[in-house]
């Protein structure tokens, strides 16, 4: 039994560290991006230069449905890295 579980938290080390090098984005308008990793860390955000015209509420908005957008796709993105990393590990995962 102690075998598995120091297996199954070698694979999830392994796990968090490729996920920090899977990079998902996020997107709003096609003026806005942003790039998260699949831990869910903001690595980068992109703003059309022609976005300054627009009022600080409408970019908040725009930055927000980015954010949104990329977290959740990171978030998929990690529940299945976690769940391939312990199949077969326990039972029922």
């Amino acid at each position: 039994m102690m075998k598995k579980l120091q297996e199954m938290q070698q694979k999830v080390e392994e796990t968090k560290a490729r996920l920090d090098t899977i990079l998902v984005d996020g997107e709003a308008a096609g003026k806005v991006k942003v790039t998260v990793t699949g831990n869910r860390v903001v690595k980068s955000v992109s703003i059309a230069p022609e976005l300054s015209e627009l009022d600080k509420e409408e970019l908040e908005d725009l930055l927000i449905i980015a954010l949104n957008q990329a977290l959740e796709k990171a978030e998929k993105v990690n529940e299945s890295e976690m769940k391939a990393a312990s199949a077969g590990l326990i039972p029922g995962m």
